[in-house]
């Protein structure tokens, strides 16, 4: 949507644009109306899950393929605290959400999207996908892996292209088509009568999420100042990060925020080596704030909706959500997008919970992309005193 002038309307304003007016047809709407709503709900819904697997195996081969291109012990412990701090923030955020939500959020059910009531559609058109999350996983894996090693251009060249594919798709038929199809899943909600509940209770979560990922920012800055005793003081890392980190929420991208991150990490004193290494690829695998949403935004929905999944299929969807965010897409939501697939495999989500997800996550993303910003600002000072003892 742009004006004249050459004014571009953001997705975050779209997205509420389609809240609001989900909610008012909603509320007036007949059944008919609800009924051919839900149809095109359900349509886009099926061609979703037909991209997501596509979207698993395009970035994740890349992105593990990309990774091997350098070489060395600092490559390895690099990618190994990166993926390690973006699973640890995940593990700690399910942890606080199971002990706070119950005190903070009503659980008898009202807010449950799994109670909204089921409204037929008049047709629905079935695009199953070509394979399940596990099998993408693995084989995005073996392929990304044997890229890596056999460094094997011709498909790797192949896989650049089918990332680009991809990402054309997101860009093309996917984002642009988000603020409907969450129009049409709030319409759907408000219909069945327990929207306010809903609202109120993960507007709370919404709250949590952002202060916790201010909470990790801080914490991070104290662990790396633990680390190495020659980076500046917590208060002048905070104050140095200020301008990332409001970029960051101006872009809602980790790389497009890379200019401004390199600055900063300057100010903190990191060797040019270092952080014109790291800050690049940590925006491309480090990505603690998304970790922290999709845990706590899921933490949440599983309690009101009374889902218990095992301590293990938590712990696997945290350790492969982590994988699924290498590379995630270079758009606003490509961590959850790329979630998705785990979500219904591992925690059992159908896809009224998955869109509510998408839109909880999208409202966070400037928040989560500016935590995972400061986060890299705070990790190249460790990889930076780490590199010296090499």
């Amino acid at each position: 949507m742009t004006n004249k002038n050459g004014f571009q309307l953001g997705l975050l304003p779209k997205l509420i644009i389609g809240v609001i007016c989900g909610i008012l047809i909603g509320s007036f709407a007949p059944l008919t109306i609800m009924r051919g709503i839900n149809t095109i709900v359900q349509i886009f819904s099926n061609y979703l899950n037909f991209i997501v697997p596509m979207i698993i195996l395009a970035f994740v081969v890349t992105g593990i393929s990309d990774l091997g291109a350098g070489s060395g012990k600092i490559l390895g412990f690099s990618v190994f605290m990166s993926y390690g701090s973006t699973i640890l923030w995940g593990f700690v955020a399910y942890f606080l959400s199971m002990a706070l939500f119950p005190q903070i959020l009503d659980l008898s059910g009202t807010a449950s999207v799994n109670e909204m009531g089921e409204i037929e559609p008049f047709f629905t058109i079935e695009m199953p996908p070509l394979a399940n999350i596990t099998s993408i996983l693995i084989l995005a894996f073996v392929l990304g892996i044997g890229i890596s090693l056999l460094r094997t251009e011709k498909i790797k060249g192949l896989f650049s292209e089918f990332h680009r594919i991809i990402n054309m798709v997101l860009e093309k038929s996917i984002i642009p088509f988000l603020p409907l199809y969450i129009a049409g899943i709030f319409a759907q909600l408000t219909f069945s009568g327990n929207i306010q509940e809903i609202l109120k209770s993960y507007g709370a979560v919404f709250i949590a999420v952002v202060v916790f990922q201010i909470i990790v920012n801080i914490l991070e800055y104290i662990i790396a100042k633990t680390y190495n005793r020659d980076a500046p003081t917590i208060a002048q890392f905070i104050k140095n990060q200020i301008p990332s980190w409001l970029t960051a929420i101006g872009t809602q991208s980790s790389a497009a925020t890379i200019p401004i991150t390199l600055q900063t990490a300057e100010k903190n004193g990191t060797s040019k080596e270092i952080r014109d290494f790291f800050i690049p690829l940590s925006a491309t695998i480090h990505f603690p704030g998304s970790s922290i949403a999709i845990m706590m935004f899921a933490t949440a929905v599983m309690l009101m909706d009374k889902m218990t999944p095992s301590f293990g299929s938590i712990v696997i969807f945290i350790l492969l959500m982590g994988v699924t965010m290498v590379a995630a897409p270079g758009v606003p939501g490509g961590a959850i997008m790329a979630a998705l697939g785990l979500l219904g495999a591992h925690l059992g989500f159908n896809d009224t919970q998955s869109t509510l997800m998408i839109a909880l996550y999208l409202a966070q993303d400037s928040f989560g992309t500016a935590c995972s910003v400061a986060g890299n600002c705070a990790l190249v000072t460790i990889i930076d005193k780490k590199a010296k003892q090499y």
